[in-house]
């Protein structure tokens, strides 16, 4: 299986990886700690139902347990949920997350794009509402969005919904990166959960919580029909025993996404300062990640200094040119931007940038 994600350590061994956006402050010491204790109860099956989890979720959320379901990361979640409603027709928008697309091929729907515009930084905009016609059966949307970090106007997202629900659309919501967000509880579709049966949001501890080694991503959704078909669709112990502590840790730490935020806040700063300087072009990021455009295959010159950046041109709608990097650590980010210096002022590489 050819890999076309991030994070791919394995391969390149011993690079710093700018590839995957994980929260450069690590899990937490308590999530650490849980997951570590977690590993003497190895012996025993996970619970099933992730009954404690889902109650601990449910409390720090404010919503029902009933509209709660785990998976074994975000992923597996957006496979369970296709492979329950076997959709004939789909509309994604285009640059997104490759796992939608993957996901709607494997029960052979027909996938529409919506090509978001480079001129307007890939928003979408009213228009899109045209394409949601009575044959769509479900659309995917992210915001923040992956991999331009920008977020869909929240105004407009009401709109969306509310035509999902007139025409019988599942509209999925990935807020995966909305823990990153300024205010983010001002971008979420959270509540309207309970009034809106046809709204599935996916969320994971994968980013914020940097847990993508165990592996824990959750929906949101009060079509328990939906629900109750996803889980026939999976197998039963996907979520670990040491997830589900890890899972629970993270919860109880208030503190860390706070910290998170402010971190994520000053280094993307400092970062698209220099990238100003140098004429980097950038379109405007809200997330833990800073989506570029470049005349210099940076992919192919920072992976000759040791640096892992995401080449973005496997998207669809995006081509050679467009890469994606992390926020990480202060001395990993001035590494890059040292590197980044050396590529533009060797080649006399330059970027009118618009901003």
């Amino acid at each position: 299986m050819e890999y076309q994600h991030g994070g791919d350590v394995y391969t390149y061994e011993g690079m710093i990886d700018f590839s995957a956006n994980i929260n450069p402050l690590g899990p937490g010491s308590a999530v650490v700690q849980a997951a570590h204790d977690a590993l003497d109860r190895m012996t025993q099956y996970p619970d099933a139902r992730c009954r404690r989890l889902k109650k601990a979720l449910a409390g720090r959320l404010g919503m029902e347990e009933e509209y709660f379901i785990f998976g074994n990361g975000g992923a597996e979640l957006i496979f369970s949920l296709v492979l329950a409603e076997r959709p004939k027709k789909a509309v994604l928008l285009a640059p997104s997350f490759l796992e939608y697309r993957q996901a709607l091929q494997a029960v052979d729907c027909e996938i529409t794009l919506f090509p978001l515009r480079e001129s307007e930084d890939f928003q979408p905009g009213e228009e899109y509402l045209d394409c949601l016609k009575e044959e769509i059966d479900i659309i995917f949307l992210c915001s923040p969005s992956n991999p331009v970090g920008n977020v869909i106007e929240y105004k407009l997202l009401l709109q969306i919904l509310e035509r999902c629900r007139d025409k019988n659309i599942r509209m999925v919501m990935d807020e995966c990166f909305c823990e990153f967000l300024d205010s983010w509880e001002e971008h979420t579709l959270q509540e309207q959960v309970r009034e809106y049966p046809n709204l599935f949001i996916l969320r994971a501890f994968t980013k914020m919580y940097a847990m993508p080694g165990l592996r824990l991503g959750y929906g949101m959704c009060s079509d328990q029909g939906l629900l109750d078909q996803m889980e026939r669709m999976r197998q039963p112990w996907s979520v670990s025993v040491v997830a589900q502590e890890a899972g629970e840790a993270a919860l109880r730490d208030r503190e860390h996404p706070v910290r998170t935020r402010e971190y994520i806040r000053r280094e993307r700063a400092r970062i698209l300062k220099e990238l100003d300087r140098l004429g980097i072009r950038y379109y405007p990021p809200m997330a833990n990640y800073i989506f570029v455009r470049s005349e210099s295959d940076l992919y192919e010159e920072l992976k000759r200094r040791g640096i892992l950046i995401r080449d973005c041109s496997n998207y669809d709608g995006l081509n050679r040119g467009y890469y994606r990097f992390a926020v990480r650590k202060k001395e990993e980010n001035t590494r890059l931007l040292e590197e980044l210096k050396m590529i533009y002022e060797r080649r006399g590489c330059r970027w009118q940038n618009p901003l």
